[in-house]
């Protein structure tokens, strides 16, 4: 395989793990108002969330600096999309049905 094609499968493996990490810490904060345990949702979603993203960095970059830089960039792009896909909506976006 060609240097530029693993560079994409990184990017797509940040991706993955940004979606999973930023994903699962809008669930966890979600369930908390309702959680009978809110500290052991914080503490086992931290810890599983970090454990993820911090296993992909490490296998993928093994001493790679440009497909680290790659995970990276993708795990960045998954910040902004789950960001954007679950903030919440204002009125204006959603109008009353008449």
């Amino acid at each position: 395989m060609t240097d530029s094609l693993f560079i994409a499968l990184a990017m797509v493996a940040g991706g993955m793990a940004g979606v999973l990490f930023f994903g699962g810490l809008w669930l966890t904060v979600r369930r908390l108002p309702t959680a009978r345990h809110p500290a052991l949702w914080m503490v086992g979603g931290t810890l599983l969330r970090f454990a993820v993203a911090l296993a992909t960095f490490f296998f993928i970059g093994r001493g790679h600096l440009d497909r680290l830089l790659a995970c990276l960039a993708g795990f960045i792009i998954a910040r902004l999309l789950v960001t954007r896909f679950t903030r919440p909506r204002t009125s204006e976006e959603n109008p009353p049905c008449t």
